[in-house]
This record gives C-alpha cells, sequence and structure tokens, in this order.
C-alpha cells in the first residue's frame, strides 16, 4: 500500500526518492540511496537488506538488470517484493512481483522509475508521472513532491474497506556521498503529502543557513537572527 517515485536528475546528477503511503514512520525504511551509487527501493513485502546489497552491486558497477538478476537469486521470496532501481547514470530496472497485492505496478522512464502496490489503478501510477515531468527545470525535491501530489490526486491507495490516505511520506536528495542534501519526512500524519510539502518549504528556507554556517562559522549569524530575517522578508 505505497507508491514511490526514484529519480536521477539529469542536469545536476543529484540523485531523488520520495515516497508516500498509508504505513507510518516510511521514511526510516529508505536505505536505499547513495549518490556515486545509485538507488534501490524495495516495497510491498520488504527485505530491507536488498537496499544495501543493491547498493554495493552499484558501486561496484553492475548494470540495474544485473542488480535485479542478483538480488533474485538472493531471495526465494522475490515474487512478493516491489523493486526500483537506477544506477549513476539513470539506467533503470523495475520489478513487480506476482505475490504484490493489486492494484501494484511500475513506469520505467528516462532516469525514473515510478512504482506501487494495494492502488487505485493504473491512473495512480500515470499521475505520478505526470506530477513527475511537468516542471522538468524544477529543483529534483520539487518534481518528486508534485510526483507524489500526482498519485495521490490521481487515486492513491485502496484496500478492502475503499481509500486508504497517505499517513506517512518523505522525500530524500543526495549530491556528496556522505549525507543527504534533502532528508525530509512526515512519519504520522492525517494527510501526509500535504504536510509534507509544508516541511519541504519550509527547510528551503534554511537550506543555505544550515549548510553555510558550518563553512564559516567566523561569520555564521545566529538562527535567531537568521528568523528575523525570514521574518524582515515576510
Amino acid at each position: 500500500m505505497t507508491f514511490s517515485i526514484i529519480a536521477r536528475c539529469s542536469e545536476t546528477g543529484r540523485l531523488g526518492l520520495g515516497i508516500a503511503t498509508f504505513s507510518i514512520a516510511a521514511g526510516g525504511r529508505c536505505e536505499g540511496i547513495r549518490f556515486g551509487a545509485g538507488i534501490c527501493k524495495t516495497q510491498a513485502y520488504v527485505k530491507r537488506d536488498n537496499d544495501l546489497l543493491a547498493l554495493e552491486l552499484l558501486e561496484q558497477g553492475m548494470s540495474p538488470a544485473g542488480v535485479m538478476q542478483a538480488l533474485e537469486d538472493n531471495d526465494p521470496d522475490h515474487a512478493w517484493r516491489q523493486i526500483a532501481i537506477i544506477d549513476r547514470a539513470g539506467k533503470a530496472a523495475a520489478h513487480t512481483g506476482t505475490g504484490c497485492r493489486p492494484w501494484a505496478g511500475h513506469h520505467i522512464g528516462d532516469g525514473f522509475v515510478a512504482c506501487g502496490n494495494v492502488l487505485a489503478g493504473p491512473k495512480v501510477i500515470d499521475g505520478i508521472v505526470a506530477g513527475f515531468l511537468r516542471a522538468p527545470g524544477a529543483a529534483l525535491e520539487f518534481r518528486l513532491l508534485a510526483a507524489l501530489e500526482g498519485g495521490r490526486d490521481s487515486g492513491g491507495q485502496t484496500g478492502a474497506e475503499g481509500h486508504l490516505t497517505e499517513r506517512s511520506a518523505a522525500i530524500f536528495v543526495a549530491s556528496e556521498p556522505d549525507h543527504f542534501d534533502i532528508d525530509v519526512r512526515v512519519d504520522l500524519h492525517d494527510d501526509a503529502v500535504t504536510e509534507l510539502r509544508r516541511v519541504l518549504e519550509e527547510f528551503k528556507l534554511y537550506e543555505v543557513f544550515y549548510r553555510e554556517r558550518g563553512l564559516r562559522p567566523d561569520l555564521a549569524m545566529t538562527q535567531s537572527q537568521f528568523v528575523a530575517t525570514l521574518k524582515a522578508r515576510a
């Protein structure tokens, strides 16, 4: 009962992942993104070490198709997984196993993969793709957010009792090997995708301040001073 997107920005080489789901605290289960290697996102019936193994293989130069085959060879329950993979160059592979609960499917595009399970139908994947492609010049994090909003607005998740709201959501973007540029998440909320937009937009106000204060601490203003500048601009 999850929909997600992984992508590489063709302009900057940044790697990103966006996820929304009825399950709670999904952001804490997204270990599979590493700048200089690629992205692997396993969902549905998750085997979390798939993602870490995939990153090691991608870092060694194995193709996404080769990585997917290695994951299948290493996992007797591969049919229960939904897996999306992108390498550092944007080449992709995807797998939606027959054990994934319907509706489940994926779409491989130019430098991205959209996928989901327990969805209202293929229109949800179409909405994710349309959202991601709507503003190709935008920063990757906002393209990922638009993709999640597109999936939500196209019907999102549905179960035996009807529509399932998105209770957690997260976006990660990496351009350095040791940390994320963007790491924003909502762990439990009645409208997690809307709340994620609020969190991301607020973080973007602070992004440069947080990054640069460690580069020149002798020139850095205090956080209270910075907040005052934000209020002055409002």
